[in-house]
């Protein structure tokens, strides 16, 4: 816990510096977190000794997660252009370059480029690009921890056992709650930004689509049988172990935030 506690403070004080900046800074800063959760992608489907699919899928990660006025297509545009050179890749026996391979590449190159793409597109909005990106991250990052700490104190009724064992409703539901009571915060810091209605929305859905996510990805792991998707943050990653159990995280890796 105390690595995890050290490595969260660290990196996000090195997010909070490069989200005030803005601009170029936090695109780079977003492209680079992308790459490197397609990358774990990569490895979680043993697509990562695959030349093919990773120069095609890197490039296309670019493409799609830069904000359509820095980049060179729209998202359409960027996902017939990447879908026509997956299918059109050469067979190679040897790098088992084979129709689910290309289509798993094709796949997480659209999902993790899209999702961080949206990153920089919300810290692009005039004026309220920060405050925006702030609430969103906040409830994020509140719920995940929010969840953990609840359900380590008072959990005791299983969220989904099949999937994620020491997941409990209670943590869920401690989640949800500090959720919507940061972004309330932000309602009440700038009430010519967000009402309390609004604000009470967005706490709740963030918290459920989250929470929602990370079991999705609990189950994934769980199904390519690996412990950790990501090695990058001492202390994160969590996930399934080999032998089918679950470890549990606190998720708070930056490349945990699709």
């Amino acid at each position: 816990m105390k690595q995890r506690i050290v490595t969260g403070l660290v990196a996000g004080l090195g997010f909070f510096i490069m989200l005030y900046l803005g601009g170029y800074w936090f695109a780079g800063l977003i492209v680079a977190l992308a790459l490197i959760g397609y990358d774990e992608f990569l490895r979680m489907n043993g697509l990562n000794r695959n030349r093919v699919i990773q120069v095609i899928g890197y490039i296309g990660v670019v493409v799609l997660t830069l904000p359509w006025q820095f980049g060179f297509m729209s998202s359409a545009q960027g996902i017939w252009l990447f879908l026509f050179l997956f299918l059109a890749a050469t067979r190679d026996h040897e790098e088992q370059n084979d129709d689910r391979s290309r289509s798993d590449g094709f796949l997480g190159m659209a999902y993790v480029g899209l999702g961080f793409h949206y990153m920089i597109e919300t810290r692009t909005i005039p004026d309220h690009g920060l405050f925006l990106t702030l609430l969103v991250f906040l409830c994020i990052w509140t719920t995940d921890s929010g969840a953990y700490f609840t359900g380590s104190m008072i959990g005791k009724t299983p969220l989904w056992p099949t999937i994620s064992p020491k997941k409990s409703v209670e943590g869920a539901i401690g989640g949800t709650v500090l959720s919507v009571i940061v972004a309330i915060g932000f309602a009440w810091c700038r009430p010519d930004l967000l009402g309390y209605a609004q604000a009470v929305w967005i706490g709740l859905v963030i918290a459920v689509v989250g929470q929602v996510g990370d079991l999705v990805q609990s189950a994934y792991k769980r199904v390519k049988g690996i412990k950790d998707s990501g090695m990058i943050l001492p202390g994160h990653g969590g996930g399934a172990r080999s032998d089918g159990q679950l470890a549990d995280r606190l998720p708070v890796s930056a490349c945990g935030f699709p």
